[in-house]
């Protein structure tokens, strides 16, 4: 039975009860709602325009509280927490975003220490202009880079124990960071068919992106799974560069090759693709109708899926797929 006290809503409409409200994003112009806001268009729907919003629900009570850019959302046994920096603030910086990336991280490591909830189960990271040049580095890599210094400086592994995330290239905007945490650490788990992020060559820059491929977390003695962006990637290379069709089929392979490795771990968390929740990351919009049959090919009837048009974080992916499941999922108009 999955967990009622944390709900997954997609809908684009902005939220009317904020007193349920557990935090979230708004991919599209959020307008007055307060929450972040990341350029992405959606895809595969008729008003793509329209703004969709991914936001966590209650059942129990929540409490927000906002410090400058910083936006928290207090349950008893779970916070989401997100803010957007403007790189323009580091401006004097030799890099901006490895400096916006290294103050946003220890914002939100500062504050969950502060509100107690120490234990960051997943992270969602968006930045424009990902594969742009700065200062001699990717940007890609300079946001690995400023994010290790933070796990680094708040005195955080960097290669073991990590949480869950991703990071996607938005078409335009400020860096925007989310967080969802407990008091309870959550549970990586690796995929045995891919090097570990952490552990990736120097080949991949100067900083190892610092995530796992998937955690676990737990409420009221239930598993939540985290799945974390995955793309066509065996071992640590790209697979099938130019090919969207194969690229989908080796991502579904990991998806199911760390489904494998969680009920290894921890069989009580025995989730089937279609128990899953997918956010699909698209470079190109035309790829979307083909990417939702194999995926749907794939999953069954019961496919949950929402398609958005990213800068996947390595220029020769085309797709990428983040899931969570043991949770509702609730979708409204």
């Amino acid at each position: 039975m999955p967990n009622e006290h944390l709900e997954l809503v997609w809908t684009a409409c902005p939220p009317d009860s904020p007193a349920a409200l557990l935090g979230g994003l708004c991919y599209g112009p959020a307008g007055e709602t307060g929450l972040p806001e990341v350029a992405m268009a959606r895809l595969g729907v008729p008003t793509p325009d329209l703004p969709l919003f991914s936001l966590f629900a209650s059942r129990q009570p929540v409490e927000h509280a906002r410090f400058g850019a910083l936006r928290l959302w207090r349950h008893p046994d779970c916070l989401f927490a997100a803010l957007s920096v403007e790189e323009d603030a580091y401006g004097e910086a030799l890099s901006p975003l490895r400096e916006a990336s290294r103050v946003a991280y220890r914002t939100l490591f500062d504050a969950l220490e502060k509100e107690g909830y120490s234990a960051p189960w997943r992270f969602w990271n968006y930045l424009a202009d990902i594969h742009g040049d700065e200062a001699g580095l990717e940007r890609y890599r300079q946001f690995n880079y400023g994010r290790q210094q933070a796990f680094a400086d708040a005195g955080r592994s960097v290669n073991a124990a990590v949480p869950a995330a991703c990071a996607l290239g938005s078409q335009r905007g400020p860096l925007v960071v989310a967080v969802l945490a407990g008091r309870e650490p959550a549970l990586a788990i690796e995929n045995p068919r891919q090097v570990s992020a952490y552990d990736y060559p120097s080949d991949y820059g100067p900083r190892a992106p610092a995530f796992a491929r998937a955690s676990v977390s737990w409420l009221d003695g239930r598993p939540q799974l985290w799945l974390s962006g995955t793309a066509s990637i065996v071992g640590h290379r790209t697979l099938h560069a130019g090919d969207v069709a194969e690229q989908t089929r080796e991502t579904l392979r990991n998806i199911r090759a760390l489904l494998e490795e969680t009920r290894r771990r921890l069989p009580e968390a025995d989730f089937p693709l279609a128990a899953l929740h997918y956010t699909v990351y698209l470079r190109h919009p035309e790829h979307q109708p083909l990417v939702a049959e194999l995926l749907a090919a794939e999953v069954g009837a019961k496919l949950n899926a929402v398609y958005l048009k990213a800068d996947v974080c390595r220029a020769d992916l085309l797709v990428e797929i983040e899931a969570s499941a043991g949770h509702p999922l609730v979708r409204l108009p």
